[in-house]
């Protein structure tokens, strides 16, 4: 069995880790709920999860999702039809972990996608909000237009980020094609 076929994988590994202490998590792109599901299911007793996402057919399937998969009475999943960049409106704590997987969503319209300047956005005031020994996970696809523009711009980003306060991986398949989805990990180890 291959563990680290893909960035997904490696996130879920990671975040597996780093789910052990943390009490308020975002997950900033619902999408179809895997996700969700995924923290909710190894999320420790007492944690808050606030699942973003802008399309009510997304989080209409990830809520969905966690009826029948997740029967936790010990944590809370919030819900949320917003965009990711408004996290401040509507989580009022500071963060623990975050994960987004950008894109669109698998079986929706393809028109309607991640855009790289909310995403952007986004990341800047969750790094903000982020607990010291913190995490954020953002799976990029650069397989579409959009997804290599928003892979770029999170990359290059990422890479300007002080060592003092944030250290940070590039996580990509080298043998796969040069549009491999892509996996940033930050830490955020100072203030």
């Amino acid at each position: 069995m291959q563990t680290l076929s893909n960035s997904i994988q490696i996130s879920h590994i990671l975040l597996k880790e780093a789910l052990n202490t943390a009490k308020v998590i975002v997950d900033a792109t619902a999408g179809n709920g895997n996700d969700t599901l995924f923290l909710a299911q190894n999320a420790q007793s007492n944690t808050d999860i606030y699942a973003f996402d802008i399309q009510a057919e997304a989080l209409y399937n990830a809520k969905e999702k966690m009826k029948n998969s997740c029967i936790r009475t010990d944590i809370k999943v919030n819900f949320i039809q917003a965009s990711h960049d408004e996290v401040q409106t509507h989580v009022e704590d500071n963060l623990d972990l975050v994960i987004f997987n950008l894109g669109y969503l698998p079986g929706g319209n393809h028109a309607i996608t991640t855009k790289s300047e909310t995403t952007l956005k986004a990341l800047q005031i969750m790094l903000n909000k982020l607990n010291v020994h913190g995490h954020i996970a953002v799976v990029v696809y650069p397989g579409h237009e959009e997804g290599l523009k928003e892979s770029q711009l999170i990359k290059d980003f990422a890479s300007s980020l002080a060592k003092k306060y944030f250290t940070v991986g590039w996580y990509q398949m080298i043998n796969h094609n040069n549009n491999a989805p892509a996996l940033c990990w930050i830490e955020k180890v100072g203030e």
